[in-house]
């Protein structure tokens, strides 16, 4: 029997609207749900996004093994160039999706010229092993 905890970690998106980002851990292995981020209230003036806070993916980034990505809505993808661009590029996990989220995240990281990451498209009821 393991002795070896799962760590379910809410970065964002937990009681609140948008930047949904949760870390799955297990071993010192990470696998990050979604990357959301926020659209601005008519409040935060000056502001043109909020992104979740992820400084602990940074000090992780090396034990991080893929990132999944339920769907494309921006508070679901919105916040991936930023995660990638803060993991390095030595440090890009590959990116798992369906096949419209995919093209809607390839799409994303081209605008923000971020090349050589890794995408898999995933079918419906496909597993896969992280």
């Amino acid at each position: 029997m393991s002795t070896s905890k799962l760590r379910v970690l809410p970065l964002g998106g937990l009681g609140e609207i948008g930047k949904n980002m949760t870390v799955v851990e297990y071993e010192d292995r990470i696998v990050v749900v979604d990357v959301g981020l926020r659209f601005p209230t008519p409040e935060m003036v000056g502001i043109d996004l909020v992104l979740p806070d992820f400084s602990y993916l940074r000090k992780r980034a090396k034990d991080i093994e893929a990132i999944v990505v339920t769907h494309g809505h921006e508070d679901h993808l919105g916040t991936l160039p930023w995660v990638l661009r803060e993991l390095g590029r030595d440090n890009m996990p590959p990116i798992y999706s369906g096949p419209l989220t995919i093209a809607m995240a390839r799409s994303k990281l081209e605008e923000h010229k971020l090349k050589d990451v890794e995408l898999h498209e995933i079918d419906t009821g496909q597993d896969i092993d992280l």
